[in-house]
């Protein structure tokens, strides 16, 4: 690969990785990983509001040295 293409790959790399740290993150819930067997309308997209929430509130609350 040239040099271009090498550098525009780490990019996509670094986005990817904080992408897939937060998906980790967000399932956490298992609510978000497990069957839901719930039929009420609109509740998997509650639960993973939710999820997201929680995720959210926990990496705001983190000490700075750890973020």
């Amino acid at each position: 690969m040239s040099n271009a293409e090498k550098q525009n790959n780490q990019r996509i790399s670094r986005v990817r990785v904080r992408v897939e740290h937060a998906i980790a993150g967000i399932k956490r819930s298992r609510m978000v990983k497990d069957v839901l067997r719930n039929t009420k309308e609109d509740f998997s997209d509650l639960s993973m509001l939710l999820a997201c929430g929680l995720h959210n509130l926990r990496v705001r609350q983190r000490p700075r040295a750890l973020r």
